[in-house]
């Protein structure tokens, strides 16, 4: 009789632990949702901001054009269409080619003075901010995703549930490491 209760006792506890440990999962989960989404606001802003900046230079930089067909080429294909790993490619692509259209604008005094661009700098400006606020914090909740994913006991139940790690949004390059100066 003692026995059984002790039986019954741990199969609670650890159905217990199961329940609790699947529903950290989905918890760590749901945050790297929402993280991703919040980022995904901000680059989705960047790349509608992207054509107008572009379309500003091109007016001063016609000669230019190689690195303003890298930038629209850069940005390509219809955002909402896109897959989460699509838009953070996407989203690294363009973090290493607007320092390029920067760089045209230092090349011409009166594109830098252009009211138009200093606004649409000055957007881009404040949103590559947000949106280094914003990898900061997915990466931080995919942190902890992956490493309940992978740790024991934790990593029992997300192999069961097939819970998946998912990609931090890293910097890809040395260049892109480095300080963007933006003067105007």
């Amino acid at each position: 009789m003692v026995a059984g209760l002790v039986i019954i006792g741990i199969v609670v506890l650890i159905l217990l632990w199961v329940i609790a440990a699947y529903n950290g999962l989905v918890k760590k989960r749901i945050a790297t949702e929402e993280g991703f989404s919040t980022m995904d606001v901000y680059l989705k802003k960047r790349f509608d901001l992207i054509p107008n900046l572009v379309e500003t230079v091109k007016g001063y930089a016609k000669h230019e054009s190689e690195t303003l067909q890298a930038v629209i080429a850069g940005r390509g294909g219809n955002y909402g269409s896109m897959s989460d790993a699509e838009k953070i490619e996407t989203g690294e692509k363009l973090s290493r080619i607007i320092p390029n259209i920067l760089a045209l604008a230092e090349q011409y005094p009166d594109l830098k003075a252009n009211q138009n661009f200093m606004q649409l700098s000055g957007e881009l400006s404040s949103l590559e901010n947000d949106i280094a606020n914003a990898r900061k914090y997915y990466n931080g909740t995919v942190k902890n995703y992956n490493m309940a994913c992978q740790t024991v006991p934790s990593n029992i139940i997300a192999s069961i549930f097939n819970f998946q790690t998912k990609r931090m949004f890293e910097v890809s390059d040395e260049a892109q490491r480095e300080n963007v100066k933006v003067s105007f």
